[in-house]
């Protein structure tokens, strides 16, 4: 895709919604970590309705420790891989309260070192927790790259770093929710709504749906 389109889909993109956030229930960044972790291979709404109830209870390290995997558990069972998911967030949390004085590190490297976190789930928490612009491509943004033209790319890795080359400064601390939500609402896996959608006459995807 052109520079000129690039910056004409991400403007449209921003008009349609100014200040768009994830879709997951937090509070604060552990709570933010505790939930991209639990929304692996999961839905936001599966997740949301199980914090909704172990929140409240325990929402930091410390108590979410102090559950143990069993008490976790009867939170997260509704949760595909829950007993994994478990195991990690507990983990998590000790490895939280022992290296990091029970605060959600910053960096990458830090984040990336503790038990169920990758590389995705680090660049959300450091994008919609601490403001940095960066681009955690997952299903939805790796399809509307691809399918729209407007970075292809065989992987989620070389999705990521090309998105951060072409996306314009300006754009780039939300880019992210933009695409996520658009490829979960409008840009959708079985049918597009192409109808629908703000950025139709840029995308270069050949087999648009017709209108009705």
């Amino acid at each position: 895709m052109k520079r000129v389109d690039i910056i004409e889909m991400f403007t449209r993109l921003r008009e349609l919604d100014p200040h768009p956030t994830t879709e997951l229930l937090y509070t604060t960044p552990f709570e933010l970590l505790v939930a991209v972790v639990l929304s692996a291979q999961a839905t936001d709404v599966g997740v949301n309705k199980a914090t909704r109830k172990l929140y409240p209870v325990a929402n930091t390290p410390q108590a979410i420790f102090d559950l143990g995997e069993d008490g976790l558990k009867r939170y997260i069972g509704t949760i595909g891989l829950f007993n994994a998911k478990a195991k990690n967030v507990i983990a998590l949390c000790r490895l939280l309260l022992d290296q990091h004085a029970g605060e959600v590190p910053r960096s990458r490297e830090a984040l990336e070192a503790l038990p169920g976190v990758g590389r995705k789930t680090a660049n959300v928490v450091l994008n919609t927790a601490f403001g940095e612009p960066t681009i955690a491509v997952d299903t939805h943004i790796f399809r509307v790259a691809n399918r729209t033209g407007l970075v292809p790319g065989k992987d989620v890795r070389a999705v990521e770093d090309k998105l951060l080359k072409v996306i314009p400064t300006e754009f780039r601390q939300d880019a992210h929710h933009w695409l996520i939500l658009h490829g979960r609402y409008v840009c959708k896996a079985r049918k597009p709504d192409c109808p629908h959608c703000v950025i139709r006459d840029l995308c270069r995807y050949k087999f648009k749906t017709p209108g009705e």
